[in-house]
């Protein structure tokens, strides 16, 4: 029913504002063209004050990071009885705290890399693994604070134990994973395709190689065999439903082909709530498999619910 009343939550106050800005921008316009009642709602802390007044009768959900994903938001619009977009609070709390999502998919059969919980003061001195391995917050988006430690490199990146560091003292420390980069969307129960990041001039799949117009080119759909395409959309499926996702999500993989063409698939994480700006992932996905953009966020806008 497009006279629904949509509230666009956007902004917010994680690091990754910025995006969800550009974000809500994309999917509030988008959201009018194709009919509904837009209100874009500026996320503060008395955001539960500010929709108890608006009574919208969906929110739709572009925030990205820490309140945004990890299930707070979405306590809130339960608390309020506001069916929203996206993953429920359990499901985005564990996709949040990228070890918990890992242990669940494992669980399933979904291949993940080696990896360990450490205070990032405890890793300072000595490797915590053999290099190559990654670094990441336990509990961040958008590549903020991954640091990649090659092989050969003598001792911990400093970073990690500096008084610049603003992710938190938990990291997570795991297996680097040569290869390609490959992410799949999954819309309800049905994942769209794959896509091939190619990071431009960036060593990986950073925040500017994300949000940056040229900072990444996507091969979409990812030029890889039938029978490796088919696993990965199986894999982000497994993960999407094992996690509890609902509505979209899109689950990052690394696959190194070096040696064979079937080579090693590896699951890195899922995102619940996937970016939607003009350089974003699922829009390019979901377009390749037949949906538009205005399409795409009409279905999630019908789909949105309590208690998921």
């Amino acid at each position: 029913m497009k006279n629904k009343h949509v509230a666009v939550l956007l902004g917010g106050f994680s690091s990754e504002r910025p995006v969800s800005l550009s974000s809500g921008k994309a999917c509030a316009d988008a959201l009018e063209q194709e009919g509904y009642q837009v209100t874009r709602v500026d996320v503060g802390r008395g955001v539960g004050s500010v929709l108890a007044e608006l009574k919208p009768d969906v929110a739709f959900n572009a925030l990205h990071g820490p309140f945004g994903e990890d299930g707070t938001i979405q306590g809130i619009l339960e608390y309020l009885g506001i069916p929203y977009t996206h993953s429920g609070v359990l499901a985005s709390a564990l996709a949040m705290n990228k070890e918990q999502a890992k242990k669940i998919v494992k669980s399933v059969g979904v291949p993940v890399a080696e990896s360990k919980v450490a205070n990032r003061f405890s890793i300072q001195n000595k490797h915590p693994m053999k290099p190559p391995y990654v670094v990441k917050p336990v509990s961040e988006g958008s590549s903020f604070g991954v640091v990649i430690v090659s092989e050969g490199q003598s001792h911990p990146p400093q970073v990690i134990g500096s008084s610049e560091w603003k992710y938190g003292d938990t990291v997570m420390v795991e297996r680097y994973i040569h290869g390609r980069e490959l992410t799949c969307a999954v819309m309800g129960d049905v994942a769209l395709g794959v896509c091939e990041i190619i990071p431009t001039g960036h060593s990986f799949y950073d925040y500017d190689s994300k949000y940056v117009a040229g900072g990444s080119k996507h091969e979409c759909p990812a030029k890889v065999s039938p029978n490796i395409y088919q696993k990965i959309q199986t894999l982000a499926l497994k993960a999407h439903q094992a996690v509890g996702c609902r509505g979209v999500s899109r689950s990052d993989f690394r696959y190194d082909d070096r040696h064979s063409e079937n080579g090693e698939v590896v699951w890195l994480e899922v995102n619940t709530q996937p970016g939607m700006t003009p350089t974003s992932l699922v829009p390019e996905i979901a377009a390749h498999a037949g949906h538009s953009f205005g399409e795409l966020l009409s279905w999630m806008v019908e789909d949105a619910s309590c208690l998921r």
